[in-house]
């Protein structure tokens, strides 16, 4: 007799030996024994996975002699007629060589007959995805209303290509990928049939090769007798296919969660150098992280994960070396390197900074994590300005003078001038220029104090000011004189409360984007700086929207405040001839694009939202 290869010697026959897919022969089974027989079927699935012998072995039970019954004999020349394919009542066809319309007309004229020896005249086709819409549709009528002895058997791997007329007249059955437990004790029961003595290990590694596919498992296993006799190791499986055993996987997992960049990289190498397949390897990797991260999301359930009892012990271990967080990073760049991998020519360099993006990213904090820790930061700081507030404050740091060899009188004994009301309005529509007097509130100097200066003694404790109008106008000039580009945007702005060492400035009502760009350590620093140097360390600043803020336009360059100067001193402008036919229009001065991106205005905009400029209609990729 004929040698025959593993994967059509242990075909099952019956519902019973069909491995993984008890919820499709139950109901097929509870379907024969209750008279409930559709007339078309749909097995749906990845390869491997029982969807054609289902189908045939369903097609035994229901032309089997005397059938339906799901109990049939083996010795039934009908069923055995059915297993070897010579069955006249049973048609196999092959669904991307028989695509077209004309087979399926001739398939619709040959289902008028009726059967020769069984009950049915049962259709099997395979592949069904890949008929044309046509044949589909040809399809259509015959398949809705069937004559009463035929029946249709269809599988497929890719249903999303089948018509969805045809799926809403189909009985429809997923098969699921088979656990990687059934898929040994398989092999271990093929194994003892065949006389070959095969390790637990080098069973699960075939197991884990197929991917569920047990067919694909068979065959691996009966190109490994060939290849090692009747003794297969796990040594042998690895290299045969170059698979990444267990203990290397977690090995490399191991250096990962303790830092160690170094080794990581040496252990890559060293896998890599033995001939083990990269894209093997990043799946191997995935499938350890993701089932760490199933460890800790379910707290130790076993039943999520298929893996030894070594393998859990380590996964036990590890789990408490990285967040569910810094997994679920791990696991989103390991994602990406499998589609990296499928296109790269050089596919140990993309392995290499998959590895160090994955150190990058084990211990980094998300977005909401550190925002959460802010506003932790934030509530604290507020509890504790809240109790120290009537504790006296330590002695404020110096400021330096313009002459720094004149000792200059306490901080306290300096007149405060008074401010009108009036005044207090102008300051805040138009903020003090730098080159003017500082107020009590901006302290002798904006800037830092250099080394060999003389300084000025502080009070203990110093009140807030009243006057905030006063004070905010003080503020911009000191703005002004250091980022024109904040001063520009505070303008429209309004101080409403300082008090408990807290600083809130009100935004316009109407900018929704400015918080965004205010919000920031840099830009709060400054406020800070003016802050400790007018005697009031340590403060916070808060960017609220205030109904009394306003956004305004921006200033007027020089010429517009020529013009402005000019109507205020009574000069009548010039007017413009009117333009008549025979008068010529000047052309407006050529752009200067260079001009345009040295403004200082223009630099800051791009600096903090990070941008280019652009001519409209261009591709701002070119």
């Amino acid at each position: 007799m004929a040698y025959q290869v593993i994967a059509r010697k242990y075909r099952p026959q019956r519902f019973e030996e069909v491995v993984g897919q008890e919820h499709v022969t139950r109901t097929l089974s509870n379907a024969i024994i209750q008279n409930r027989i559709a007339h078309a079927y749909l097995f749906v699935g990845p390869r491997g996975t029982g969807k054609t012998t289902i189908a045939r072995i369903f097609a035994k039970c229901l032309n089997c002699t005397d059938g339906p019954r799901v109990d049939f004999s083996d010795e039934d020349p009908r069923c055995i007629e059915i297993s070897e394919g010579r069955s006249l009542d049973v048609l196999e066809i092959d669904g991307a060589s028989n695509r077209g319309i004309d087979e399926i007309r001739e398939l619709r004229d040959t289902a008028a007959y009726a059967p020769a020896n069984g009950r049915f005249k049962i259709y099997i086709i395979d592949e069904i995805h890949m008929l044309t819409r046509e044949a589909f549709n040809a399809l259509l009528k015959t398949l809705e209303e069937p004559p009463p002895h035929v029946k249709f058997m269809f599988a497929t791997t890719e249903p999303e290509k089948v018509l969805t007329t045809i799926l809403s007249r189909c009985q429809r059955f997923d098969l699921k990928r088979i656990p990687v437990k059934l898929i040994v004790n398989q092999l271990e029961f093929i194994c003892g049939n065949e006389g070959v003595q095969a390790e637990r290990e080098a069973l699960e590694a075939i197991a884990r090769g197929s991917e569920g596919c047990l067919r694909d498992a068979e065959s691996t296993l009966d190109q490994l007798i060939s290849f090692c006799g009747d003794k297969i190791k796990e040594e042998d499986v690895l290299s045969a296919f170059g698979l990444t055993s267990r203990a290397e996987i977690q090995k490399l997992t191991g250096v990962i969660l303790d830092n160690d960049l170094g080794e990581a990289l040496k252990s890559l190498h060293i896998l890599m150098d033995n001939g083990k397949d990269i894209a093997r390897l990043n799946s191997d990797l995935l499938m350890h992280f993701r089932n760490l991260a199933l460890f800790q999301i379910s707290k130790g359930n076993r039943s999520l994960t298929e893996v030894s009892d070594s393998e859990w012990a380590c996964i036990e271990a590890q789990s408490s070396k990285v967040s569910l967080e810094g997994l679920s990073r791990i696991m989103d760049i390991l994602v990406g390197n499998e589609w990296k991998l499928s296109s790269a020519a050089s596919r140990s360099v993309v392995m290499e900074l998959s590895l160090v993006e994955v150190f990058k990213a084990k211990d980094a904090l998300s977005l909401d994590v550190l925002l959460q820790k802010l506003e932790h930061l934030k509530k604290s700081s507020t509890a504790s300005s809240g109790r120290d507030s009537s504790v006296p404050a330590k002695a404020q740091p110096s400021f330096s003078q313009k002459n720094p060899n004149i000792e200059s009188a306490p901080r306290s004994q300096t007149p405060a001038p008074k401010v009108s009301s009036a005044a207090n309005q102008s300051q805040r529509s138009e903020p003090v220029p730098a080159s003017r007097p500082m107020s009590p509130y901006a302290g002798l100097a904006w800037s830092q104090k250099p080394a060999g200066v003389a300084v000025i003694s502080q009070p203990e404790s110093k009140p807030y000011p009243k006057d905030l109008n006063a004070f905010w106008g003080e503020l911009l000039g000191y703005i002004k004189n250091l980022d024109l580009f904040l001063y520009g945007v505070l303008r429209g702005c309004v101080l409403t409360s300082f008090k408990g060492g807290v600083l809130e400035v009100g935004l316009p009502v109407q900018d929704t984007g400015l918080q965004l760009v205010l919000d920031t350590p840099e830009k709060k620093k400054i406020f800070q700086d003016y802050l400790a140097s007018c005697g009031y360390p340590n403060c916070r600043v808060v960017f609220e929207a205030s109904a009394l803020a306003k956004m305004v336009e921006p200033e007027p360059h020089a010429e517009q405040q020529v013009a402005v100067e000019e109507s205020q001193a009574g000069v009548q402008p010039q007017k413009e001839p009117p333009i008549t036919k025979l008068t010529e229009v000047s052309k407006p001065p050529p752009f200067e694009e260079i001009d345009f991106k040295n403004d200082p205005l223009i630099k800051k905009a791009l600096e903090v939202f990070q941008a280019t400029i652009v001519q409209k209609g261009m591709d701002p990729k070119k």
